[in-house]
């Protein structure tokens, strides 16, 4: 699809069935779900086990061929949880899992297939064990997490650093640094200079959000027609 074919009206439809599908099928499973929760196609997020907090302007992408799983588990002693801030960014086919805590602090980031473990989930010498060995994953404010990359258990990413993508990070990253590779090291510090502008800058005004996107819904599909969508659904062409 080379552009979105709905009228305006039938895309804000489609959302308000997306908040009303997070709050009657999805929020249940949550402990807590902050407000002005933006979950796109939330039947292709999976919610498992207890203690899954999130804050409010969770943003959460989903597709069926790229589900979001967060799942807590426990076992014998084990108790997995998993706490998400304010503002936080879940992209396609990004999973968490606990068996102790997994704390993603405000702002945090997390791109396409980034993957969140604070455990072995099997003993290193009785493979018939599961969980094995369990210890908290920190993500310090405004951390963003690059396209597939992995997080170990034990592991602190400082504030505002960015981990590379394709990265597996196995051991603690300080504040303010790009860190890449496998296992991740730093790279580059961040510029001090320069102004680092957060994601609750984007929700500092909720109702100027919503105005400014309802104008570009009303620019960008101004345009089209139920009858166009129909005809680009069941009869597409080139250049659709």
């Amino acid at each position: 699809m080379i552009k979105d074919h709905r009228p305006a009206w039938l895309k804000h439809l489609h959302q308000r069935f997306e908040v009303w599908f997070t709050n009657y099928f999805l929020s249940p499973h949550f402990e807590e779900l902050g407000s002005d929760h933006f979950i796109m196609k939330p039947w292709n997020v999976v919610i498992y086990g207890k203690n899954i907090f999130a804050g409010n302007n969770l943003h959460v992408i989903a597709d069926s061929s790229r589900k979001v799983s967060l799942s807590t588990w426990q076992f014998e002693q084990h108790q997995g949880s998993i706490r998400l801030g304010n503002n936080v960014l879940i992209c396609p086919g990004s999973r968490i899992d606990s068996a102790s805590m997994v704390e993603i602090k405000d702002n945090c980031m997390m791109a396409a297939g980034t993957y969140i473990t604070d455990a072995d989930w099997h003993d290193l010498y009785d493979r018939t064990k599961a969980i094995g060995n369990t210890t908290p994953v920190t993500l310090e404010e405004n951390v963003w997490l690059g396209d597939s990359s992995i997080v170990c258990k034990g592991v602190t990413i400082g504030k505002n650093s960015v981990i590379g993508a394709g990265s597996v990070v196995a051991g603690d990253i300080p504040e303010n640094v790009i860190a890449a590779g496998n296992p991740a090291t730093i790279i580059k510090d961040l510029d001090p200079e320069k102004e680092l502008v957060t994601r609750d800058k984007i929700f500092a005004d909720i109702e100027s959000l919503n105005r400014t996107n309802r104008t570009i819904d009303r620019y960008a599909l101004g345009n089209n027609s139920l009858l166009g969508w129909l005809r680009h659904k069941f009869f597409p062409g080139r250049g659709d």
